[in-house]
This record gives structure tokens, C-alpha cells and sequence, in this order.
């Protein structure tokens, strides 16, 4: 059995997040943010330092949401391992 939060909203949050990658939507959102990470980070096409700080932008946020799904996992991981050390000193 897996553990819970015992602050539901936030299990609820969690819980949502699971769902929401487990989707075939997500799977194809995610390919093509990778796909399009690739021409991001090229600088072939880079004109001037501004465009280049834009695709430094476009990257961050790229990469944020190809790894929202290892941050939520982690997130929640210590959640519960927060939780229950409160428990152990209760």
C-alpha cells in the first residue's frame, strides 16, 4: 500500500499531477517540448545577444516542463518523508 499525506489538499495536488502524466496528452506534449528544445538550443540560428538570452529563456521554460514530472515525484517524496519524521518526533 502506498503512503498518504495526511494534508489531503496536497495529496489531491499530487494525486492530480499523476494523472495528468499518465495521459497520452502529456506523453506528447512532453516529445515535442523535447523536440523543440533541440532547435531552441541551437545557436546557428541565433541573430544577436538579445535573441540569445530569449533562447536562454525559452529553455528554462522548456526544461521546466519537461521536468515537471521528476519534480513533482520528488516533491512528494519529501512530503512524505517530512511527514513522517514529524510523526517520529511526536
Amino acid at each position: 500500500m502506498s503512503k498518504v499525506l495526511l494534508d489531503t489538499s496536497l495529496e489531491k495536488y499530487f494525486n492530480d499531477c499523476y494523472d495528468m502524466f499518465g495521459t497520452d496528452g502529456w506523453a506528447t506534449l512532453v516529445g515535442d517540448l523535447r523536440a523543440n528544445a533541440v532547435n531552441v538550443n541551437s545557436v546557428e540560428y541565433t541573430t544577436d545577444a538579445d535573441n540569445l538570452h530569449f533562447r536562454k529563456g525559452q529553455l528554462a521554460v522548456l526544461a521546466q516542463i519537461i521536468n515537471l514530472e521528476e519534480s513533482i515525484k520528488t516533491a512528494h517524496d519529501q512530503a512524505l518523508a517530512d511527514e513522517q519524521i514529524t510523526e517520529e518526533v511526536e
